[in-house]
């Protein structure tokens, strides 16, 4: 029984973090591989329990199921996240998020132009815009990892869900753990 649960469970991780991978990439999130590349899951079998768990990096999460913005929640209304709560940083420099949408900006190859001048903006200025609109208005979630979990956790087998009483809300909020 122990065997079966192992490869059970193992079947299971392998296809969600695929299936998770082929949406990052088919919903061009994956930018620099980073989230791509730290998709894992560990499974530990013993007599009478198990445990399991999927890593990722912590902005997975957020970029899974959506954030509500400071001054709106319409994008990610279900999303336990919200900006404006004191651990975000917009404006801090490189380690803020302007400092990471600028970059972002950069290595996609685009700028935006002042109407007034008609000069292309910096990418710091445009890191600093785009990072307080998502600031403001929130993100909304991608379910790149949400999916492929709640449809291959329906394929588990009967006996392996009754025997361990899973339930699937509570199941991935406890198997879901940051790098």
């Amino acid at each position: 029984m122990l065997e079966e649960l192992q490869k059970e469970l193992s079947k299971f991780g392998k296809e969600v973090i695929k299936q998770s991978r082929a949406n990052l990439t088919r919903m061009q999130h994956k930018d620099t591989n980073e989230l791509y590349n730290s998709l894992k899951f560990e499974s530990k079998v013993s007599k009478n329990s198990f445990s399991f768990d999927f890593l990722m990096e912590e902005y997975g999460a957020y970029n899974d199921k959506g954030v509500k913005g400071n001054n709106s929640s319409s994008r990610a209304p279900k999303s336990p996240f919200r900006f404006g709560s004191g651990r975000h940083k917009i404006g801090k420099a490189n380690g803020g998020m302007s400092g990471i949408m600028a970059k972002w900006a950069r290595r996609k190859g685009f700028q935006w132009k002042d109407k007034k001048s008609g000069k292309f903006m910096s990418h710091k200025s445009m890191g600093y815009l785009i990072a307080r609109s998502i600031y403001s208005k929130g993100m909304k979630p991608s379910l790149f990892f949400t999916k492929p979990f709640e449809k291959a956790f329906k394929r588990l087998p009967d006996e392996l869900v009754e025997k361990f009483g899973l339930d699937v809300e509570e199941f991935m909020k406890h198997t879901l753990n940051k790098k």
